[in-house]
């Protein structure tokens, strides 16, 4: 610890009291995530160290985590809560419970799972908010009580959370309109399939496929969007409709794991191989689209990733009492027929590293292609 350094001159640089640094520098309860994180940040910028980690290990203290997840209709969910699990596990002298809280559809089941977390007073939360709007109180409410929230796979701004980890969305829309385009040869009518405008990391897809489409090949039309609220049943009737009514319809733009039934009403109706098809995530029933071309490419957002990443900042902050990034955003994959093997490989890998079998013969340069 830097003597010369005093809770005063913390405290003082942010504008806040010296109980609130000391309570924040000594991992109280009743100290706002947000202010915990930056008290936190402060003292290491000025140069104050205290010995967090021995007071930690000296506590004993065992830490609880709620995950609260989607079941969904693909793996991604099952990959997020593995990512998770591997990173608990990787703990070598601590004692980490997780709870998994996991919800069957999109605003089924969502607020019960928050309050049931807050009323068995875990530490921590991380959690797919797939109603931003309605979480809002539930999330302001956890951080009032000193339980820190990371948002995994999409965001839920000004909610008091303390970190989000997701795929770059952003990357993600605009990569899928500009590879589109190209294939489409800069003409035609395209339309886009989501879950709902009212998840962050939908509507950001949606926003950065149409600008750059806008930008890059102005004479593509673009539909609106379809909403199938992640229900399979919906995205296949919902789709089988926009062929029927756009029988010129040119391509389709997946933008969640809902792909199957799109490729299913496109195949019904006989559209397919005149479209061109750009999908989400990697999983065996999209294998052998990918292999056949009915799927010109899918955006892979790296699942285990963002599940080992949204543990990894959140026990940073519970154990150290500091936010190693507000955000945390991952490049996405482009998986075409070219790669798709060695994607299909990794999969395989981390599939036997979280059942602990050794896996053999990947090379270093596999597992720096991969990330």
């Amino acid at each position: 610890m830097n003597q010369k350094i005093r809770l005063l001159d913390i405290a003082e640089a942010l504008g806040v009291s010296t109980g609130t640094v000391h309570r924040a520098l000594h991992n109280h309860d009743g100290v706002n995530p947000m202010t915990k994180a930056r008290v936190q940040q402060m003292a290491k910028t000025l140069g104050y160290r205290p010995n967090l980690a021995a007071r930690y290990l000296s506590s004993k203290r065992n830490l609880r985590i709620s995950v609260n997840t989607l079941q969904g209709t693909t793996s991604f969910w099952d990959d997020v809560r593995a990512g998770i699990s591997e990173e608990a596990r990787g703990l070598v002298m601590e004692n980490v419970e997780i709870e998994y809280r996991t919800y069957p559809r999109l605003g089924e089941g969502e607020e019960e799972a928050f309050d049931a977390a807050l009323k068995a007073e875990v530490d921590g939360i991380i959690t797919f908010p797939s109603r931003p709007r309605s979480l809002h109180s539930w999330m302001r409410r956890a951080s009032r009580n000193g339980v820190p929230v990371v948002c995994v796979a999409t965001d839920a701004p000004h909610t008091g959370r303390l970190a989000v980890v997701s795929i770059d969305t952003l990357a993600s829309g605009s990569l899928a309109a500009d590879l589109m385009g190209s294939l489409l040869r800069g003409t035609g009518k395209v339309a886009v399939t989501l879950s709902a405008l009212a998840i962050t990391e939908h509507e950001e897809k949606y926003k950065a496929f149409e600008s750059t489409m806008r930008k890059l090949y102005p004479q593509v039309r673009i539909e609106a969007p379809i909403e199938d609220h992640d229900v399979e049943s919906e995205a296949y009737e919902k789709c089988r409709k926009l062929f029927n009514s756009h029988p010129d319809l040119a391509g389709v733009y997946v933008t969640t794991e809902a792909s199957i039934p799109v490729l299913n009403a496109a195949r019904d109706t006989q559209m397919l191989d005149q479209m061109t098809v750009i999908t989400t995530d990697l999983f065996p029933a999209l294998v052998p689209e990918i292999r056949s071309r009915a799927v010109a490419a899918t955006i892979y957002q790296r699942p285990r990733t963002q599940g080992r990443m949204a543990f990894r900042v959140l026990h940073e902050f519970l154990v150290d009492g500091e936010c190693p990034s507000f955000q945390v955003t991952l490049a996405p994959h482009l998986v075409m027929r070219g790669n798709l093997d060695f994607f299909l490989q990794r999969q395989s890998l981390e599939s036997n590293a979280e059942r602990g079998v050794k896996a053999q013969g990947a090379s270093p340069e596999l597992a720096e292609y991969f990330g």
